[in-house]
């Protein structure tokens, strides 16, 4: 097995999503399909602490070892070996012993003693190489901290630098942007801003200006209201996007115009719409003659999925309908339909699980297949969820993830029939 694969198997065997293992570990979901996927290595610190959760070694996860036998848990003796060392030193000694001639009665305690002799040598080794591994692992470790001290202070400076750079070219002393509401009914966003110019001209006009990078119809426009000390404000509403600009247009009395960009606004739109978590097991079929086969007993017909909780809750609104279907090159294959969580899922009582009928699919090496969700919200707004899209292997006789895992949540690009 593959390191990912290695991984993969011991989460689902603690009844673990890929997202749940990444909360545990401090990474994305998509940290963890990649290192699933061999696409890329987990860091040392999340080797040992994948070792530590999963009970097994780091060099069984790195595929150099073979895995511990249920009798050689960590429990160690007095002396600091594990029973499976003890043993390993008892059939060494006892092996010692039978190769040597048949002793008369009277050097009988000299071969005892050699024995005790190499038994004690034995320990010793033990004890040093697993010192000497706790050293490496602690080496490892701090030049890990070392690194990212490093690559921390090369960050901080640079934006350091960034902002002295901005302030040098800035139009104006004091500016802010205030995120006021968001109506999801008619779809707006509404902010408060405000400028202070840095070089203020009695007559000088400051207009307010948001953009929501779709058309020019969405650029708004609003003349500032001054105030104490050439603070100029204005309130603005515009469409909700996902991508909102807005600066202050300054205006002094002979006419020229400047502007200022204030604030940029990614991923609102996004944001209030209803977090899905799909997962499946698709990827772990076997296929016949390129096609996916899904019968009566396949494991892989089950999808299991639950509501993520976003951060600010507040801007997201309620889910009024979810579809779960199987999707070929984000076209529907066949719908899923809701059922009680199997007695083989253990751990998952989180999460609601739908069922896919029996069917047979034909992919070949171009063709996506994977598992969404089609999620409505309150508003009749519509977003798809969706697992990782698999596609064929080079045999055709399985399926294997993508060079690339980016989703599409967009249902303009999908069919599924309203």
């Amino acid at each position: 097995m593959t390191i990912g694969q290695r991984i993969a198997q011991k989460r689902k065997e603690l009844g673990l999503s890929q997202e749940a293992l990444g909360s545990k570990l401090g990474v994305s979901r998509q940290s963890i399909y990649k290192w699933e996927a061999d696409s890329a290595l987990p860091e040392v610190d999340k080797l040992i602490a994948l070792s530590r959760l999963f009970g097994v070694s780091v060099g069984w996860l790195l595929g150099v070892e073979e895995p511990p036998e249920a009798d050689a848990a960590p429990a160690e003796t007095g002396g600091g070996l594990t029973e499976a060392q003890l043993k390993m030193v008892e059939e060494i000694a006892g092996r010692y012993i039978a190769a040597q001639p048949s002793p008369r009665k009277r050097r009988r305690w000299p071969w005892v003693l050699a024995a005790a002799a190499l038994c004690l040598v034995l320990f010793h080794l033990f004890d040093r190489l697993d010192r000497m591994n706790g050293q490496y692992v602690n080496l490892q470790n701090s030049l890990y901290r070392v690194e990212s001290s490093v690559y921390g202070q090369i960050g901080s400076l640079s934006n350091r630098v960034e902002e002295i750079l901005k302030a040098q070219n800035s139009l104006v002393a004091d500016c802010g942007v205030e995120l006021e509401a968001v109506d999801l009914a008619a779809n707006t966003v509404t902010f408060s801003a405000y400028a202070v110019p840095k070089t203020y001209v009695e007559g000088m006009a400051v207009e307010f200006l948001a953009e929501n990078g779709e058309t020019a119809s969405d650029r708004l426009g609003s003349v500032g209201e001054e105030g104490p000390n050439q603070r100029f404000s204005a309130t603005l509403s515009i469409p909700l996007t996902d991508h909102i600009t807005l600066s202050a247009l300054l205006v002094p009395p002979d006419g020229t115009r400047q502007t200022q960009l204030l604030d940029q606004f990614e991923g609102l739109y996004s944001a209030s719409l209803p977090q899905v978590e799909v997962n499946s097991d698709l990827m772990w079929m076997d296929l016949e003659d390129s096609t996916l086969v899904l019968n009566a007993s396949s494991h892989e017909r089950y999808v299991y999925i639950r509501e993520v909780t976003p951060a600010d809750a507040s801007l997201t609104a309620a889910v009024a309908n979810i579809r779960v279907g199987l999707f070929k090159n984000q076209k529907l294959a066949a719908w899923a339909e809701p059922c009680e969580k199997p007695d083989s899922f253990h751990g998952f009582e989180e999460f609601d699980f739908y069922q896919l009928p029996e069917l047979r699919l034909s992919l070949t090496p171009a063709d996506t297949v994977q598992v969404a969700a089609v999620v409505t919200d309150i508003y009749g707004r519509v977003t798809v969820s969706q697992d990782v899209p698999y596609i064929l292997d080079e045999s055709g006789d399985a399926l294997t993830w993508p060079d690339s895992s980016e989703t599409d949540p967009d249902p303009a690009h999908w069919q599924y029939g309203g």
